[in-house]
Formats: C-alpha cells, structure tokens, sequence
C-alpha cells in the first residue's frame, strides 16, 4: 500500500480490527501500522482519526491510540438501530432505485438462494453484505447509506452469525424485499425489512469480551500481513 490514501489504509486497519487481527484493546501504534501497510505516519494519523469518530478506536492519555472495548449494551444499541434505519433505507431504495441497482439485487438474491438452497453456507455473510450494502446504495442518500453501511460493519465487529440458521427463509425474505423496490412499493418495502430485522436478531452472537485488559489483547503489529 506504498503511498496509500488515508482512505485506504482506515479500510485495511477497520477491516483488521473487524476481523480479529487487532483484538479488542490492542494498541495501535502509528510506527507499527505504517510498517505494517507500507505508508508513512501521516495518512495512519488521519486513519487512526476516522476510525475514532465511528467507535473502533479509542485514545487513551498516556497510552495511545487502542482498539475499542465495546460492551454487550453497545452492541445491542447497534441492533435497535439497525431495526429503525434498514426499513427507512428499503422504503427509500423503493423510490430511488435505478435499473443498475435492481440487476446487482437481483443476482445476488439468485446466488444467495441458490448457496442456500444447496448448504454451501460459507458464501453468504459476504453475499448478505454485498446485498444490503447495495440496498443502501440505492436509496441515493450518501448520508443514509454511510450509516447503513457502518452500522453493519460495526456490527460484523461485535457479533458472531450464524448464516446456517435460517439461510433459506433469509434470501426468500431478501428476495420479497427486491420485488418490493422493483415494484416502488415503499410501505411493503420497509415492512418486509422490518421483519427481515426482527426474524435474522436470533442469529446473531455478542463475541468481544467486556473489560478484557489491553494487555491480554496485545498484538505484535511489526509482522506483515497474513
């Protein structure tokens, strides 16, 4: 990532972090993350900023920069957002959708159903995430589909998914939310989301660990990247 944007390297570090590689309450020092992306000190700074302002970091005095610590509350904040802002983005996708949008739903919904149906589970956290953020996408408000968006990143962090719970009801319940913006059916459209959020809150986990010490997280950040 030689020469790489801020913009690139807050989606290498907030993917690492979401991933695991950073642990919750790992620090995150501005050397060892230029090293690690092959960047200067400047853009990891400005990196380092970005993730603070949407919850992944935070600085501590006399510590630095650390990944957040998020509890099981914080999590379950997330998931009453998520029950409010998805049904306002499928209502909005429903009057603003273009043509390119639907063609994007539509396939993945075909390769959704179509894992499902066969128990190829692995595939579909990505593919969820590739639907929902087109949806977003769709509703042709940046400032709506960035919410949407980090909402569901945030999201991907604290909890764990069991896509093999209700994989089949789920891409039916998708698909029934395509033909409703298709059809520019608003109200059906937020309804059927609505519903989609409150049916999948089952498969979801809280999986980071309330007031572990950063110590017990500590992350060798000199290596290169797996």
């Amino acid at each position: 990532m030689n020469g790489g944007s801020s913009h690139a390297v807050c989606t290498a570090i907030r993917d690492d972090i979401v991933s695991g590689f950073f642990a919750p309450g790992a620090r995150l020092t501005e050397e060892h993350l230029a090293r690690r992306y092959g960047v200067s000190r400047v853009p990891v700074r400005e990196a380092l900023r970005t993730l603070e302002s949407e919850g992944f970091v935070t600085t501590k005095r006399h510590v630095g920069a650390m990944v957040a610590e998020p509890g099981p509350e914080d999590a379950a904040d997330l998931l009453d957002i998520r029950a409010l802002l998805e049904p306002l983005g499928a209502a909005r996708a429903a009057k603003r959708r273009t043509d390119a949008h639907l063609k994007v739903l539509r396939g993945l919904v075909r390769l959704g159903q179509e894992r499902a149906a066969r128990g190829q589970v692995s595939e579909l956290p990505s593919l969820s995430g590739w639907f929902h953020e087109t949806l977003a996408q769709a509703t042709a408000s940046p400032s709506l589909a960035g919410l949407l968006i980090q909402l569901r990143r945030k999201i991907a962090w604290m909890y764990a998914v069991a896509p093999h719970r209700r994989a089949v009801d789920s891409w039916a319940e998708h698909g029934a939310i395509v033909d409703a913006v298709a059809r520019g059916d608003a109200e059906r459209a937020r309804g059927l989301a609505a519903l989609h959020v409150e049916r999948s809150a089952g498969s979801y986990e809280f999986r980071i660990p309330a007031g572990v010490s950063s110590r017990k997280h500590a992350v060798n950040m000199a290596g290169e990247r797996p």
